[in-house]
């Protein structure tokens, strides 16, 4: 099988294309031909050597992913739920940027037949993320205004449609004005692009009381904004720090990042109380043990795309072999939707 494999941090270039083997599938292991892997900025952050599980859990060398769709090839001894040949979502602990995967049976998921396989591997670990992030923390309740930074990309746009299943009013912030199109067609009832208008006196018009919820994985240059601009009893969830990661050419400026992180405001649970505020924060990555949280979100995502509730991402494909453009794209910040490592 081929495989993408990083063996220190770094720039693009540490992105190697190799050969490897692959070892039969476990007992409870279902062995992947992978047509498509998804490709998410947590991989950047793991090539930068910067994300906690992947240093904590693997090490170097390491092939980031978490998540790819293709063909049963073969099945370990106690596998009952699928067969050689079905189409499968795999969401996978890491591997996932690999011609060919084995994935624990209960991480494995029939692919809907409307779906593509490029959707397929680029399914789950934002719709997962988005899931977690409103149905598993807190009680979000219909009629919610909600403000969703990033919305355009892979998790803001899963957060913008399960927001809109939920029966809340969706605000959407993008950074340039070509997102625009796409998150209307998602549904959006307010839409603020930041880079045409001041992001915060318009959110403040468009919800002059607050919000219930805002979603934010920018890091040091919204947060502190964010968690001001909510309602008594709203709630501020984190789950990524994206702009306290300067970068030039794909390498990691450690003096800015450091400069970030001293900025980054720190919330003080008597301030908190006071406030009457909350902050909820999370890695999904750490969440692969809590198998109840992982069906849960997967089956109902699954069963709202079936009945087209929720629809697949645009995605953007490139090819394994480049997977450095893929990576140059998604940390562009210019990239709409998802994007596909085809195999």
């Amino acid at each position: 099988m081929n495989k993408i494999v990083i063996h220190s941090a770094g720039g693009y270039d540490k992105l190697k294309y190799e050969n490897h083997p692959i070892r039969n599938p476990k007992n409870d292991e279902v062995q992947i031909e992978v047509k498509y892997s998804g490709v998410n900025y947590a991989d950047v952050c793991v090539r930068w050597g910067i994300y906690e599980s992947a240093k904590k859990y693997v090490g170097w060398p390491i092939t980031p992913g978490f998540e790819a769709a293709g063909v049963v090839s073969k099945v370990g001894s106690e596998v009952t739920k699928y067969k050689v040949g079905d189409e499968v979502i795999g969401v996978s602990f890491f591997n996932g940027y690999s011609s060919a995967i084995n994935v624990p049976e209960n991480q494995v998921f029939i692919k809907p037949q409307a779906m593509s396989f490029s959707e397929a591997a680029c399914f789950p670990s934002v719709f997962m993320t988005a899931y977690h992030a409103l149905f598993q923390n807190f009680i979000l309740r219909k009629g919610s205004k909600v403000l969703v930074h990033s919305a355009a990309g892979g998790v803001g746009s899963s957060l913008v449609q399960l927001l809109k299943w939920h029966g809340c009013e969706v605000v959407g912030v993008i950074g340039r004005p070509h997102k625009k199109e796409y998150l209307q067609s998602l549904g959006c009832d307010h839409i603020i692009v930041k880079s045409e208008e001041d992001l915060w006196r318009r959110a403040r018009e468009i919800c002059p009381k607050g919000y219930d919820v805002i979603l934010d994985a920018n890091g040091v240059s919204s947060i502190g904004d964010s968690y001001k601009n909510l309602r008594s009893m709203g709630k501020l969830v984190i789950y990524g720090f994206h702009t306290m990661l300067p970068k030039e050419g794909g390498k990691i400026n450690f003096l800015k990042l450091v400069w970030n992180f001293l900025k980054t405001p720190r919330f003080n649970p008597i301030d908190l109380t006071s406030d009457n505020k909350s902050l909820l924060a999370f890695n999904l990555s750490f969440l692969f043990d809590e198998n109840d949280l992982l069906q849960e979100a997967m089956t109902t995502m699954l069963d709202l795309y079936e009945k087209g509730i929720i629809k697949a991402h645009h995605i953007s494909e490139f090819e394994a072999s480049d997977v450095a453009s893929a990576h140059k794209s998604i940390e562009s910040g210019m990239s709409i939707g998802k994007i596909a490592l085809k195999w």
